[in-house]
């Protein structure tokens, strides 16, 4: 998630301060956003799920039929995801890796999904797009959801700090390699465990990589 080993192995720990519970915290249920667009990926995809936590948006992809790869900086949260996997009988290929560990493998995927991944800051950010959309097969569909600057005044999840949020110009200007398809902001109670619930400042994008 950060360039320097040092800055790596700090983010490790503060996210396994956190996914440290028994409880999961930000539930086990898919995103809605991702349920609601996961009809454009076709059956059995192969799809990344970009820091994908405890596991719930992989797992359900994977229950769709979806062959599936997802990492998290947090060997506690890949731990918990492999239990969901597990008891929802469906195989995910976890690895314990921060954004900036990833091996990302060009041309690999035919979709990824990055859901609330907004610890970057702007140069790492820029980073990550660029290797996101550099793992797409052209044609392939990236689904993304986050907050906006909005978002500082509902305080129900999120980073604080407003360079991380997303705006339809930053998204349009960051990821112009893609084919945006759907870009909606919106506003919607979340109930995503105890990390994401209330209110919410959102903006979802639905982008194919360029065809060459």
């Amino acid at each position: 998630m950060t360039t320097g080993s040092n800055s790596t192995l700090t983010s490790a720990q503060t996210w396994n301060a956190r996914f440290a519970v028994d409880s999961y915290l930000f539930g086990t249920e898919p995103n809605s956003w991702l349920r609601q667009n996961a009809e454009s990926w076709k059956a059995g995809s192969h799809i990344l799920c970009v820091a994908d936590g405890e596991g719930r948006n992989s797992v359900w992809l994977a229950q769709q039929g979806h062959r599936v790869d997802a990492f998290d900086i947090s060997d506690h949260a890949v731990d918990k995801a492999k239990r969901l996997a597990k008891q929802r009988n469906v195989h995910v290929n976890f690895a314990v890796a921060g954004c900036d560990d990833f091996a990302w493998p060009q041309d690999q995927y035919d979709g990824v999904a990055a859901i609330f991944v907004q610890f970057n800051d702007p140069v790492q950010r820029r980073r990550l797009f660029d290797r996101i959309v550099g793992c797409l097969k052209p044609g392939g569909i990236f689904v993304l959801l986050g907050y906006t600057p909005k978002q500082v005044e509902y305080r129900t999840g999120g980073p604080s700090d407003v360079s991380h949020l997303y705006t339809p110009e930053l998204l349009q200007d960051e990821l112009s390699m893609l084919d945006i398809q759907v870009l909606k902001e919106f506003e919607e109670i979340l109930d995503e465990g105890t990390a994401h619930s209330g209110p919410s400042a959102l903006i979802g994008l639905v982008g194919a990589r360029r065809k060459k």
